[in-house]
């Protein structure tokens, strides 16, 4: 019988330990830091590239599972890949790994079969690729007789930021039953771990049948299974979007699959086998800038520098200058991050800490935590170039054939300024185009909208100026991308 793997890459995480290059609208998961590719890019290409298309086994495009908010950054990243056509389930709202998966495990049926599910995170990093595909074929095939697999990363310090497993009886292939999951622990406990070889660190990839998990969720959270379900059922499909029932899932109890489900099997015989399979393969979670700098290269004194840094007598540091000019002298185990709108700078120790800052942000009702200087959108970006009280200055790039919505504000006016490109603008019931060095205003209340009809990016400079000037005093009345809000 063949065996159907189906990857399922979860992408609901925000990050925060890398703020200030990882922030809530554009989070990790998104940034490239080891290559050329994003860690999201990095996860589907792991396996994607496996060449695995056998009479025995067939490989199946992935499954995304991300916040609505991502959903366009998704699409594009994946449509570098060359997959037009992957399924992308939007939560509505975060509630943790376990609900993320079975709607997952449920699009998965819904399309045919009962395929293996290869569960991933979109966020981490691995540098024997070759050995990791090696270790989730052995796991798939176990998985495909029934058992549930999971991955423990071999220890290479007692790290006190990671959950960890515990090895239970050798069963050969350097796997193991399944012992049991435990917390973060204190130093002192990490250390006892690392000294007794018994445990390894959680990585959070997990290898099942897709039924097998649907059967696990309704037995051990029949609450989160029949959530998920009544949401699934509610979903509407828009192009390779998934909307789920906003409603039944917001309903839905949050928790992980670790503990909704691969804690039970752990904890004694349910008449399925539970195993985990010992990787060592340069694997890293990237939950912080330490973690960061230990996979990045490092000059002669441990000093990890990207961008228009200078150092001198600096050492076993991290210097990252996105903007302007960094320089470093006489200083140690430091990590300075510089960006267009926000510096941070932090002990290594601490690296852990950096979450406070967002918290404090957030308490703060600031956006620093929520935006870079440069925000995203599905067709471009605008970047803030000055603001003060009534106007705010923007540079916006809008992509070849692109276009914003059809929309109106009831609080600001606008004039645009042609940089680059060809502009088509409509303005209450004109059209129009400008070319460069052209300008037209935008009054308050009047209906508009900007497109690029060219085939080089647009750029325009944006002058808003009127009473209120947030980015959430905006009416779309048409939208080719599916914003406008019934």
């Amino acid at each position: 019988m063949k065996t159907i793997i189906q990857p399922i890459i979860l992408s609901g995480g925000s990050g925060t330990r890398l703020w200030p290059f990882s922030r809530e609208a554009y989070p990790k998961q998104f940034l490239s830091f080891t290559g050329d590719k994003t860690l999201l890019q990095e996860t589907v290409s792991r396996v994607e590239d496996m060449q695995v298309n056998t009479a025995q086994v067939q490989l199946k495009a992935p499954v995304v599972v991300c916040n609505e908010l991502h959903r366009f950054l998704v699409a594009e990243q994946l449509r570098q890949l060359g997959f037009d056509e992957c399924a992308i389930i939007l939560e509505p709202i975060g509630r943790n790994t376990a609900p993320a998966l079975t709607l997952a495990a449920l699009q998965a049926v819904a399309d045919g079969g009962d395929p293996v599910l290869v569960v991933m995170p979109s966020d981490h990093h691995i540098e024997d690729v070759a050995g990791f595909r090696k270790r989730l074929m052995a796991a798939a095939l176990k998985a495909a007789e029934g058992a549930v697999a999971t991955f423990g990363i071999v220890p290479a310090k007692p790290e006190t930021g990671y959950g960890y497993i515990r090895k239970g009886e050798a069963l050969g292939d350097e796997s193991f039953q399944l012992g049991g999951f435990v917390e973060k622990p204190d130093a002192v406990t990490a250390t006892a771990y690392l000294s007794s070889g018994q445990y390894l660190w959680n990585s959070g990839l997990f290898v099942l049948r897709a039924s097998v998990w649907l059967d696990q969720i309704r037995l051990h959270r029949p609450d989160i299974g029949e959530a998920c379900r009544d949401a699934f059922a509610q979903a509407k499909v828009d192009g390779n979007f998934v909307r789920v029932g906003k409603t039944e899932f917001s309903g839905c109890p949050s928790d992980s699959i670790d503990y909704a489900v691969m804690e039970k099997l752990a904890d004694g015989p349910q008449g399925i086998a539970s195993i985990v399979f010992s990787l060592d393969v340069g694997w890293s979670d990237l939950g912080s800038w330490s973690a960061l700098g230990e996979v990045s290269a490092q000059d002669g004194n441990g000093n990890v520098a990207v961008g228009d840094v200078f150092v001198k007598d600096t050492r076993n540091s991290m210097l990252y200058s996105q903007h302007r000019f960094l320089a470093a002298v006489g200083v140690a185990d430091l990590i300075v991050i510089e960006t267009t709108d926000a510096v941070l700078v932090v002990h290594k120790d601490k690296a852990q800490d950096v979450k406070a800052i967002t918290d404090h942000l957030k308490l703060s009702s600031r956006q620093e935590h929520v935006f870079h200087a440069k925000v995203h959108r599905p067709w471009g970006d605008f970047e803030s170039i000055d603001h003060g009280e009534r106007y705010q200055v923007k540079r916006l790039t809008v992509k070849p054939g692109a276009s914003l919505s059809r929309q109106l504000h009831h609080h600001r006016a606008e004039h645009w300024t042609v940089v680059r490109g060809t502009a088509r603008v409509t303005r209450g019931d004109e059209v129009f185009f400008l070319g460069e060095n052209e300008s037209t205003f935008i009054p308050l209340g009047v209906h508009h909208r900007l497109e690029n009809p060219g085939v080089i990016p647009l750029e325009i400079i944006e002058v808003q100026s009127g009473s209120y000037l947030g980015e959430d005093d905006i009416v779309r009345f048409e939208d080719q991308y599916h914003r406008v809000e019934a």
